[in-house]
């Protein structure tokens, strides 16, 4: 993944969005709907319906970046809850883009073996 390096906080937008919009509609969107700042550098993550889309809007210094992630099998593990947008950590949008699940509480737990002689 290419995102800024200096990552403040990530914002995911929960549900279904409509890809067709590219920079200028998902920054309205993030204007008006989300009611945040598109320019505050923070990413800014939308999906599609058919969760094989995931769109990434950020600001960087001089100008909007747009992070397109499409899969050709499998679906995103997108959330699907009331809020109107989710605020989340680096590495759970990692997730996310893996496809794993938010909710998920423990990760596989460590396995430790021993050798026989």
């Amino acid at each position: 993944m290419f995102f800024p390096a200096n990552l403040a906080q990530v914002y995911i937008a929960p549900g279904a969005t409509d890809m067709r919009k590219s920079i200028n509609g998902l920054s309205v969107l993030v204007a008006e709907q989300l009611e945040l700042d598109p320019l505050s550098g923070h990413l800014f993550a939308f999906c599609n319906r058919r969760r094989d889309i995931v769109k990434i809007l950020y600001w960087d210094r001089n100008g909007f970046c747009l992070w397109h992630k499409r899969l050709e099998k499998d679906r995103f593990q997108w959330p699907e809850t009331e809020d109107d947008v989710l605020h989340v950590q680096g590495h759970e949008l990692a997730w996310l883009l893996d496809g794993l699940c938010l909710d998920q509480h423990t990760a596989h737990r460590r396995l430790e073996y021993e050798l026989v002689a």
